[in-house]
């Protein structure tokens, strides 16, 4: 397995205003103490599909989703998203779930909603009820009755509210079961704008395969693979989840 891919779209150096670039990232890199998380990486992810950042524990998914993001800012190398360098106007365009929980345990779903209404000129709150009601989840709950999978749907829901250009989600149906990861990925789906971006980390390729249009597979903080999904199939003669498993054998 040596082929490489990174060019999902334009080339990196291309802005996102003149060819609906909205990630482009050349040569970064990132280190804790001895450890370098990401090493070099280039990639550069256009509008309009929804893109697998797949990868073992520890492999950089999430330290180049918080780079992205805007939250962690001490590396090396070119980054834009949505046409500007990581800071205030590109957070403006990116919503972003880590892979954490970030909600008080004592709030009801009403009161998030409220947050996210207040703080997010682009949160849409009648969205964000839809897909509450889509998950099953009683706007009146308090978290701390919730279940993980529960929870996790109530993150998904203030996320995916948002009107941005870029949606970074990071583990979305990690530690969650078979029938909840499903729910999950379709309330995703159910409100996705196929003119933005949808950037998911998982290691969980199987559940996800069905839902991409694009796929990068990342080793030690580099792109091992990339490329669209029908292409990297019809290349290997297999789905993304045996590419996977190969990549990683």
């Amino acid at each position: 397995m040596t082929t490489t891919t990174t060019d999902l779209g334009d080339s990196p150096m291309t802005t996102h205003d003149e060819a609906g670039s909205l990630i482009s990232v050349s040569g970064l890199t990132k280190t804790y103490g001895a450890t370098r998380a990401l090493d070099g990486l280039d990639l550069d992810l256009s509008a309009g599909q929804i893109v697998g950042l797949l990868g073992e524990n520890g492999c950089g998914k999430t330290t180049l989703l918080k780079v992205l993001a805007g939250v962690l800012v001490d590396y090396s190398g070119q980054v834009q998203v949505a046409g500007h360098a990581p800071g205030p106007e590109s957070k403006a365009a990116v919503s972003f779930l880590p892979d954490v929980s970030f909600l008080p345990d004592s709030a009801r779903v009403s009161f998030c909603l409220d947050l996210y209404a207040d703080f997010f000129p682009d949160f849409r709150r009648e969205r964000a009820s839809d897909l509450i009601g889509f998950f099953g989840l009683p706007e009146s709950m308090r978290l701390k009755a919730m279940s993980k999978g529960m929870r996790e749907k109530v993150q998904i829901a203030l996320a995916m509210a948002r009107e941005a250009e870029v949606y970074l989600l990071d583990e979305p149906i990690s530690g969650v079961d078979p029938a909840a990861r499903q729910t999950i990925l379709d309330g995703i789906t159910r409100t996705f704008d196929e003119d933005s971006l949808l950037l998911i980390s998982t290691h969980l390729v199987h559940d996800l395969e069905p839902l991409l249009d694009a796929a990068v597979m990342m080793r030690a903080g580099k792109v091992l693979l990339s490329g669209q999904a029908d292409d990297l199939r019809e290349e290997h003669g297999a789905g993304l989840d045996s590419i996977f498993r190969e990549v990683y054998r």
